[in-house]
């Protein structure tokens, strides 16, 4: 058996920092009043995260990477569709575990960019609602309080029971190397790079898309 780094450490802080902020957010939009304050500087950071994931999607770890396990809907299909004693151990994400990653990116993504548009009528108004139309505010605030936040709710709670049964069905533990970064595999296989050099350049990163987006937020170019 060999123990092999999957996810490198960028990754996996930015997984458990969506996973809080997201909690967050539900609650903090739930409560409303005071708390939305802090709904509004959660949704900040998750649009920061998401856009560093997505830049990290390109010059990170290797299994971090898009081109190392998005597929094809086709691939994805077949995937789901072979016998349980058929299917193959993969490294990083399975097929419909990339399908699945990319859902969670692209409306967690929508959500933070709504609320920037989106305006509760009685305190709360996102920064930007004055760049746009009153139509095009009313069609943000209804995805970022109905539809958006609704499949965001189905997203994560079909993530978690998605982790559940591989672990109680197929006996495998997805969870854990999300903490550790390492998986054991019956056979070797390429590491992601997880040195320091990778880790500040992660860090960088993460400093200009949080810049970009308090550009954004405080009224600089759009």
């Amino acid at each position: 058996m060999f123990a092999v780094r999957v996810w490198d450490l960028p990754t996996r802080l930015c997984h458990g920092a969506i996973g809080l902020l997201f909690v967050a957010l539900v609650l903090s939009g739930q409560i409303g009043g005071d708390a939305m304050v802090w709904h509004m500087r959660c949704g900040y950071a998750m649009l920061s995260l998401v856009t560093w994931r997505i830049a990290w999607g390109f010059v990170g770890g290797y299994w971090s990477r898009f081109f190392s396990f998005v597929s094809t809907p086709l691939q994805a299909w077949r995937y789901a569709r072979q016998p349980l004693e058929q299917t193959h151990a993969v490294v990083g994400h399975n097929p419909m575990g990339a399908w699945s990653v990319l859902a969670m990116l692209s409306f967690l993504g929508m959500q933070a960019v709504a609320g920037l548009f989106s305006d509760d009528q009685i305190s709360t108004s996102g920064p930007l609602t004055a760049r746009v139309s009153n139509a095009w505010v009313e069609l943000a605030t209804q995805w970022h309080t109905g539809v958006g936040k609704w499949a965001l709710i189905a997203l994560v709670l079909l993530h978690l029971g998605s982790v559940f049964w591989y672990l109680r069905v197929r006996r495998i533990d997805l969870l854990r190397p999300m903490i550790t970064g390492d998986k054991i595999l019956a056979n070797p296989a390429l590491a992601s790079k997880d040195n320091m050099a990778s880790r500040i350049l992660a860090g960088v990163l993460f400093l200009l898309c949080a810049t970009a987006v308090g550009l954004v937020v405080g009224g600089g170019p759009l």
